[in-house]
């Protein structure tokens, strides 16, 4: 069996950034399980396990556009110094989860802290970078009715409805 459309694949993988050091990794921990061809993960990486079989292992470069993005000058947001707790001690580069109106939490980095206001980016932490990833195929099987209409993996290796 091949990786392909409408497949669950199990990956393990770590991931390298530009300056060699390791960002995540699979590595004593589960396989990462997806759903292929629904951009379940970053297009870079999907294309790279086209055709690919169980047991394959592979390098994978992958340009920041293929990956979390080129950096958005538009993301980039100033707020009131008084809209955050008066006792958290912001520096620039602290990263937390900002909650919008409808409870998503966005990643977002100190990028600069003004006498009044915070400039927060709220880039992708990696967006702008180029990543390495080794990546070595587990698993393959067919999806599921269910996780090809919820457009994930269900099931023990995967996503589970909370």
């Amino acid at each position: 069996m091949k990786v392909e459309d409408k497949k669950v694949v199990g990956i393990d993988y770590t991931l390298f950034l530009e300056d060699g050091s390791i960002a995540d990794s699979t590595e004593g921990e589960e396989p990462l399980y997806f759903l292929y061809g629904n951009a379940n993960i970053i297009p870079g990486l999907e294309k790279a396990l086209a055709g690919l079989s169980v047991g394959d292992e592979k390098i994978v470069d992958i340009s920041a556009e293929d990956a979390y993005g080129e950096i958005d000058e538009d993301a980039f947001e100033e707020m009131p110094l008084k809209a955050f707790p008066s006792d958290a001690k912001m520096e620039k580069g602290m990263s937390f989860a900002l909650i919008d109106e409808e409870d998503n939490h966005i990643p977002a980095t100190v990028h600069e802290v003004g006498t009044e206001t915070i400039t927060m980016d709220l880039n992708h932490p990696l967006a702008g970078q180029k990543l390495k990833f080794n990546v070595k195929v587990v698993d393959i099987r067919e999806a599921s009715e269910e996780e090809l209409s919820h457009g994930h993996v269900h099931g023990p290796d995967g996503h589970h409805h909370h």
